[in-house]
């Protein structure tokens, strides 16, 4: 049996979340080295052990794999959470790519200059109730099932479920008018 998938990153959420999210949805128990200074970066950068010089780094079956979407993808695949054939692969992946999108926004926020973080986030929530929310309710409304994806639990869903706590953060009201997300994976929550 392999040992538990250790995850290295620092101790916020960030890029790491959506992994621990997904390792969690799939019920694997994971152990996280946090990095608590920059030496600590600067060893796993100098060991060879981040290809790229940077985290998320997530040692698994073996391998240190960086780069976040390869790493969902590879634990996404690994515990059946990734679509049943090729045509819903490229739909979650469509799906996610769009949740990205939202995601990022939210993500840089603490990062916005002062005078520019009402702008930023009347963008965000612009954005929510008019380009992003509307499509996956849509998604949901338009095969009347529970899932985005195949009628099961996909990456999809738990990563829509992510998007749905952080949008709840930025403005908890956002979702009021998407009865479908609302229920559907508010019951996942």
């Amino acid at each position: 049996m392999a040992g538990k998938p250790k995850l290295h990153y620092f101790n916020g959420r960030g890029r790491m979340e959506s992994i621990r999210w997904l390792l969690a949805a799939a019920g694997v128990e994971f152990e996280e080295k946090f990095l608590e200074s920059a030496e600590d970066l600067d060893r796993l950068r100098n060991d060879g052990s981040l290809m790229f010089q940077q985290v998320p780094m997530v040692e698994i079956d073996g391998m240190k794999l960086v780069q976040t979407r390869a790493i969902l993808n590879y634990i996404a695949s690994k515990y059946n959470l990734y679509g049943k054939d090729v045509k819903e692969r490229a739909l979650i992946d469509m799906y996610i790519e769009g949740m990205t999108d939202l995601n990022e926004m939210i993500l840089l926020l603490p990062l916005t200059p002062p005078d520019q973080k009402d702008a930023k986030v009347a963008l965000i929530k612009e954005r929510t109730t008019n380009r992003y929310f509307p499509a996956f309710e849509k998604v949901l409304k338009s095969h009347g099932q529970d899932y985005l994806v195949g009628n099961r639990l996909s990456r999809a869903d738990i990563q829509l479920v992510e998007l749905l706590y952080e949008v709840e953060e930025v403005d908890p009201s956002l979702i009021a008018n998407f009865p479908l997300l609302k229920v559907t994976h508010g019951s996942l929550l």
